[in-house]
């Protein structure tokens, strides 16, 4: 990893954007990582577009884990929730500068990403269920 994104990775781990909790939130999920800890959770509020006009990401871990959720939160506000139902994992890892990950710090880096992709499928789940009912 070069050093623009070892700084990269300092910086949203210290400075997080887009930090916090939301009420209401129209798409939310939980996750972490029990191997080390490491808990991520995102809220979103789409337009009527199913567009992402405001995204809120929390938890606590590792520097890794919260700068992707950071990272990932910037990447996907303005985007519709095909367009992050489309995301690839690749993406992501490449916002971060393609780091030579082993197995356990992959896992601190994509769990932003899963926890993401959790709540657009339940936010896609509900509106299915309320389609049938």
């Amino acid at each position: 990893m070069n050093e623009y994104y070892y700084e990269l990775i300092l910086d949203h781990w210290r400075y997080p954007r887009n930090k916090g909790k939301m009420k209401d939130p129209d798409a939310y999920a939980f996750d972490s990582n029990p191997l080390c800890g490491d808990e991520v959770e995102y809220a979103l509020k789409l337009d009527d577009n199913k567009r992402v006009i405001d995204i809120k990401f929390d938890g606590h871990g590792c520097a890794l884990s919260q700068a992707s959720a950071s990272i990932l939160s910037e990447l996907v506000k303005g985007k519709t929730i095909e367009e992050i139902k489309n995301m690839t994992k690749e993406e992501l890892l490449r916002e971060l500068g393609n780091p030579n990950l082993g197995p356990t710090r992959i896992k601190c880096a994509l769990l932003s990403y899963k926890t993401l992709k959790l709540a657009v499928y339940s936010y896609l789940g509900k509106k299915l269920q309320e389609e049938i009912y």
